[in-house]
């Protein structure tokens, strides 16, 4: 008789303007999407893949959403605000942790990539509430601790996942 375990459930979040920036400012590359979704999805079954950025109407940020699509995710738009004072807005924090909680209760693991520490309240949250493990990726110099030790685990963003 042949027990077959059921592949874990995963839900992914990607805080999309975090990531590029932490990445270009650290290591002067791009965070490579494809790499992380190929290594993610031999972990198990990628349930939810969602991509929150900010709309611009320009040809590279256009590019860029539909190579996240073809990758898999979904990716979910805010429009970006440019205030008087020079100054922009595009957080996408409450819409992830909005997500993260409708999500969390269905899935075995929850995977974030950011560094902001504000995130660290919603992964001890659901951890405690859903009993669900939680990965993140962020670049290390930037990522703040009391994110990474919120977290079940903290990946480093670094060579091999950068392009």
């Amino acid at each position: 008789m042949v027990i077959k375990t059921q592949a874990p459930k995963i839900a992914i979040f990607v805080d999309v303007q975090n990531i590029y920036y932490t990445t270009r400012d650290t290591f002067q590359q791009q965070f490579n999407y494809r790499t992380f979704w190929q290594q993610i999805s031999q972990s198990g079954d990628i349930v939810v893949a969602n991509a929150y950025a900010t709309q611009r109407h320009d040809d590279q940020q256009h590019k860029f959403q539909k190579a996240l699509k073809h990758i898999g995710f979904d990716v979910k738009l805010k429009p970006f605000i440019q205030r008087r004072d020079g100054s922009a807005k595009g957080d996408w924090d409450v819409g992830i942790a909005v997500d993260v909680m409708t999500v969390a209760p269905e899935v075995d693991i929850v995977i974030l990539l950011s560094g902001d520490g504000d995130f660290d309240v919603l992964l001890q949250t659901i951890m405690a509430r859903y009993d669900v493990t939680t990965y993140v990726y962020g670049v290390a110099a930037l990522t703040a601790q009391s994110l990474i030790n919120a977290a079940s685990k903290f990946y480093m963003i670094d060579g091999p996942l950068l392009q």
